[in-house]
């Protein structure tokens, strides 16, 4: 079974919030002593961090479930719960984060260390002690805690590297990698023998550099093509293209032809790349059947070495410029506010739904069971405008109003 894997989903929800505590104070001689109950702890948050030891996205394609830790319930005397512990998911450099539902980046962690608030654990239910007033001397509700956010989002992998290979299928490319690195990759006589990319560290006299192996392409694989998409986002990061050009290919393509379906199709996926800088090499000079024409070609074979320390010469070289002009990959991440209002929304003759954080936060975390918890939610909606709202929209006398769960008959007036 593969050990890399460069594309999963993950679902993380957030801690939930601990539920406030309903207490009175009981003490001798303290007759009457009033509500005491203290809130419940806040649900612990989910963040994602790029780390560099975490190589692929394996850990996540049999188990994508991650949860942090809820809130402790608040109690007695006005003790607060403890606040969840957050959730740290460590998930490789360079991987692009998108929400499942809309298909939208929302993130992008590039280095070491960069981190992205993934999903926020719920709030801590408010105690009876929060709700005395002077018209309400001794609460018997307190708040429940609000759940934590569940979202699902997918997680892609872009290797960084400093230089590629590209090329096509069985043209020699994990030949050249394992004889100049310590990468073992699989290697074959026959095509889509590497189905997955490799990465080796070349050291040449001066030069060190990472060198990435990547899954041959075919015509078409800018259009996804013998999965052309999974292979060509490996090569977006890179620094230097090497384009391989196969000396003695099987279906009697000369080295001019595959170079240019080649940079065809690398300039229908990303037209940047070929902006790239990028060194075309022959390969199998050993049992060649065509010369690499133009000025100064260079051939080479991964099996004799020949031509070889010319080869990782000019790339060290070409690298070593690349990274004194270079500007590094920044993260990013998508912030958006936080909608706290509420939206009326007609869902047929005599049916309304209220929408919004706001509305529907008071909902969940109220104690439906208890009449009096049911009066302060009515009062929390008129001093929101929530009546207000309704009858701006139509809403008459007998109409049912819908809240996340909770169903209940407008009143006017009320």
């Amino acid at each position: 079974m593969s050990g890399f894997v460069d594309e999963a989903q993950v679902n993380v929800r957030g801690g939930d919030g601990g539920a406030g505590c309903v207490a009175f104070r009981r003490e001798a001689h303290v007759p009457e002593g009033g509500p005491d109950g203290g809130d419940g702890g806040k649900g612990g948050d989910i963040w994602l961090q790029a780390d560099r030891n975490a190589a692929s996205l394996l850990a996540f394609r049999d188990h994508p479930h991650r949860k942090a830790d809820s809130g402790v319930h608040g109690s007695g005397a006005k003790r607060h719960g403890a606040r969840g512990v957050d959730l740290i998911v460590s998930v490789p450099e360079a991987t692009t984060i998108r929400d499942h539902v809309t298909g939208e980046v929302v993130a992008d962690l590039v280095n070491h260390g960069d981190m992205w608030l993934a999903a926020h654990g719920g709030r801590g239910g408010r105690g009876n002690a929060r709700f005395l007033s002077n018209s309400r001397r001794a609460p018997s509700f307190a708040e429940q805690g609000e759940f934590g956010e569940d979202r699902w989002l997918d997680l892609e992998l872009r290797l960084m590297a400093d230089a590629a290979l590209v090329g096509f299928p069985n043209s020699g490319k994990s030949t050249l990698i394992a004889s100049v690195s310590a990468a073992k990759p699989k290697i074959a006589n026959y095509p889509f023998t590497t189905l997955e990319p490799n990465l080796g560290v070349v050291r040449f006299h001066e030069h060190e550099f990472v060198l990435a192996d990547i899954p041959g392409l075919i015509e078409g694989a800018a259009e996804g093509r013998g999965l052309g998409h999974r292979f060509l986002r490996h090569i977006e990061r890179a620094r230097v293209l090497v384009v391989l050009l196969d000396l003695a290919p099987v279906d009697g393509r000369s080295p001019e032809e595959q170079e240019a379906i080649l940079l065809d199709e690398l300039e229908r996926y990303r037209p940047d790349l070929l902006e790239r800088p990028r060194i075309s090499i022959g390969t199998k000079a050993d049992v060649a059947l065509f010369a690499l024409e133009g000025d100064n070609p260079m051939e080479i074979s991964a099996v004799t070495r020949q031509g070889l320390d010319k080869f990782l010469g000019r790339l060290g070289d070409l690298i070593k410029e690349t990274r004194q002009v270079a500007v590094e990959h920044e993260a990013f991440v998508v912030h958006r506010p936080t909608d706290e209002g509420f939206e009326v929304v007609s869902e047929g003759p005599g049916l309304w739904r209220i929408t919004g954080r706001s509305a529907e936060r008071v909902v969940a975390m109220a104690d439906l069971t208890n009449l009096e918890a049911l009066e302060y939610v009515h009062d929390r909606f008129r001093r929101m405008g929530v009546e207000r709202a309704l009858a701006r929209a139509g809403a008459r006398e007998g109409d049912f109003v819908r809240i996340s769960e909770l169903e209940l008959e407008y009143v006017e007036g009320m």
